[in-house]
């Protein structure tokens, strides 16, 4: 394992996936945690082997770190935090439509042939 990954174990270079174990060490819980919640929460869906183990990315650590804030930080339920992390998603869908459409604009506006201004010498 290169130097600074063991320093960093949240650390990745590239698309490294982890295995339940390093998933859950990382997030100081222990591997029972995590395939509960993955019942729980439908946005959390690892990859998983042929052999079936679970392998997680960094897409899936992030949900991982949300629920976990959600769960013991705010002391939500687990009902509560599928409610905020589903606004979450739909806000995330909103803002994303709105991005596209104003880049959408941006396109129109600068690929319209503009007339140059006339020279005064």
């Amino acid at each position: 394992m290169p130097r600074m990954q063991r320093m960093f174990p949240e650390y990745s270079p590239g698309p490294r996936r982890l295995r339940i174990g390093e998933a859950a060490g990382i997030l100081g819980l222990e591997p029972y945690v995590l395939r509960y919640w993955e019942t729980e929460f439908p946005q959390l869906s690892p990859l998983r082997t042929e052999k079936g183990q679970r392998l997680y990315t960094q897409d899936d650590m992030a949900v991982l770190r949300r629920i976990q804030k959600l769960l013991h930080e705010e002391g939500l339920t687990i009902d509560g935090a599928r409610r905020r992390l589903a606004e979450r998603a739909q806000v995330h869908e909103l803002t994303s439509g709105i991005i596209q459409e104003l880049q959408d604009i941006r396109a129109i506006l600068t690929s319209s042939t503009r007339p140059t201004p006339p020279r005064h010498p």
